[in-house]
């Protein structure tokens, strides 16, 4: 609100307000990683570091875009490894929120299911790994679901905590108004719960990635994790680095594209900048 107006702000004015937010947040931090990757290769070539101790940019570069990348076939693992991670990220996305609203309709089933969730987040999920292989076999759609498993529960511990800490004059004052139960969600609970829900999903996001290596480690016949095993086996540590470079760009566009959406679902963040 601005001078006792309502201040909207076109969507396509969000998408480029939470780009630049991006880029102001980050931007030294990957100024910060190029500098590192010069010095990395400066530190190799002065000290004839062996390339199977630790390879050089240029030839984690090489291995995926020299003569010999297609022998690796990046594209077939890098769509499987996205297909994972994104398809992990969308399940958990919906059906956490979802849980969460369910988990904070009713006190009882607050009481009844969060216990239980907070005891299933402190299991060790990379450990249950071996159990999605022996039930769902191998495949993309076991790393999905593992990956899921993985980064489901912080999503629902955070939406059902911000969900329940609206503020209870607020809801009384609704609660006289008349306002009807999924009035009150709609209206309230839900907007209020939105900076406990990213921040659940920003875990989620880094989760997601973790999820699906460790699946595709256990349980994949093909995948950026499967690439890296195979790498590992052979010795070839300029295709393992390079594993991890697309690893880490993957991880980057999935945070970034949260940063996008929390500035497309919270406008009054960028209301807020603008003043």
């Amino acid at each position: 609100m601005r001078g006792g107006k309502i201040v909207r702000i076109p969507p396509y004015k969000k998408i480029i307000y939470g780009v630049l937010d991006f880029f102001k947040k980050y931007g030294l931090t990957i100024l910060a990683v190029v500098l590192l990757i010069f010095i990395w290769q400066l530190a190799v070539d002065g000290f004839h570091i062996k390339k199977y101790v630790l390879p050089s940019p240029k030839l984690v570069f090489n291995s995926l875009f020299g003569p010999n990348a297609a022998a690796n076939h990046w594209g077939k693992h890098i769509f499987t490894t996205i297909t994972e991670v994104f398809g992990s990220f969308l399940l958990v996305l919906v059906l956490g929120v979802i849980l969460a609203i369910i988990i904070s309709w009713n006190r009882w089933l607050n009481r009844l299911l969060m216990p239980v969730l907070v005891l299933f987040n402190s299991i060790p999920k990379i450990a249950l790994a071996p159990l999605f292989l022996l039930w769902l076999g191998y495949g993309v759609k076991t790393n999905i679901w593992i990956a899921f498993f993985v980064a489901f529960f912080p999503v629902v511990i955070n939406a059902t905590t911000g969900m329940m800490s609206v503020d209870d004059d607020l809801l009384d004052l609704v609660n006289y108004l008349d306002a009807k139960k999924y009035q009150v969600f709609l209206k309230i609970r839900i907007p209020a719960s939105l900076p406990y829900i990213f921040s659940g999903i920003k875990i989620c996001a880094t989760s997601c990635v973790v999820g699906s290596i460790v699946g595709e480690f256990c349980a994949a016949k093909s995948g950026l994790g499967y690439l890296m095993r195979d790498a590992q086996a052979m010795i070839d540590m300029p295709t393992m680095f390079a594993c991890l470079f697309l690893l880490a760009i993957i991880g980057m566009c999935l945070f970034g594209f949260i940063t996008i959406l929390e500035n497309v679902c919270m406008p009054w963040k960028l209301v807020r900048s603008e003043n």
